[in-house]
């Protein structure tokens, strides 16, 4: 009898040790770790920072993968980060930072942007085109860019190596502050080259109006960039940052992932929470923009990162 005992409080013992060794969904540990503190913040209206807090966590509470988050609006205040300093591969958002960049050197050489530029960043921007991106990004080059970052104040985001600007490492806080030049909130370009690159976002082809703008209401004009980009680890990279205007406000939203196992089940979970956050933000407004239809979302990637790529590792 007791050494029946011993054996099953040794299996005991073993089972527990395993469950507690089990690895855990990236989205369910963050939810878990920030169960004791706001992920938003509201100076002017603290009761909006609690629910969205509430929702952001609801949003993501059936969701798996690694999942970041960063919103500030300008109205009431408001921040909300979630794992916003975790690093992802930027895929094709990475072409906002190559049109920004291009924007800048124009005003630094105090000139208009060339015919030349003008032809490679619409395409880039509104058809997510890599070939104009890597004729940008090559004219450009690593120098300049580098230089660009550390002038809009990011703090993790590093280049991809050599011609695999795909393969730029960025985060959900660094995207907000790139956002955050073209509203104004970082002095880095003139009001008419910022007007120009948000004129740009707001032009995306329809087919790419995913993600962020999911759940925003009528008389709101969306400005964004999405990523979307599968690699032999951490599946599909599915990203959507976005700058939303009218109504008397200006706000962004930021939501990068990865470890998605198809590109349809990550723009569910990034419409997911910007439909909890463009709710929060406009309550008794009618919605303009519902769910994507998944039989509307395509499974062919972005295409910022060549195939012949994949054995390449940035860094984790």
């Amino acid at each position: 009898m007791a050494l029946h005992l011993r054996k099953r409080r040794t299996a005991i013992v073993a089972a527990l040790t395993t469950a507690l060794l089990a690895p855990i969904s990236a989205t369910a540990a963050d939810a878990s770790s920030q169960q004791g503190k706001a992920l938003c913040t509201a100076r002017r209206d603290p009761a909006l920072a609690a629910r969205m807090s509430h929702d952001i966590r609801a949003a993501l509470s059936s969701r798996t993968g690694s999942v970041s988050v960063s919103v500030h609006d300008t109205r009431t205040g408001l921040f909300c980060q979630l794992a916003s300093g975790r690093r992802y591969d930027a895929a094709s958002i990475a072409k906002v930072l190559m049109m920004e960049a291009t924007l800048r050197r124009a005003q630094d050489w105090r000139r208009g942007l060339t015919a030349w530029e003008r032809r490679k960043i619409r395409p880039m921007i509104t058809g997510s085109d890599n070939n104009a991106a890597r004729r940008l990004w090559n004219d450009l080059g690593h120098p300049y860019l580098s230089r660009f970052l550390r002038r809009v104040g990011t703090t993790a985001t590093s280049l991809g190596p050599s011609r695999l600007w795909g393969l730029t490492r960025t985060t959900a806080a660094d995207q907000q502050r790139l956002l955050g030049v073209l509203t104004g909130a970082r002095d880095v370009l003139k009001p008419a080259a910022r007007a120009y690159g948000l004129r740009q976002m707001a032009d995306v082809r329809r087919d790419q109006r995913w993600g962020v703008p999911a759940g925003m209401p009528r008389g709101i004009r969306a400005h964004l960039k999405n990523g979307w980009l599968p690699r032999a680890t951490h599946g599909w990279r599915v990203h959507s940052i976005g700058a939303f205007t009218g109504g008397g406000r200006t706000y962004r939203i930021v939501v990068l992932s990865h470890d998605n196992p198809t590109m349809a089940y990550g723009v569910r979970t990034v419409e997911r929470v910007a439909q909890a956050v463009h709710r929060g933000l406009n309550k008794g407004r009618a919605v303009g923009q519902g769910l994507t239809p998944e039989d509307e979302i395509s499974e062919v990637p972005d295409g910022s990162v060549p195939d012949t790529a994949d054995d390449v590792d940035p860094g984790a």
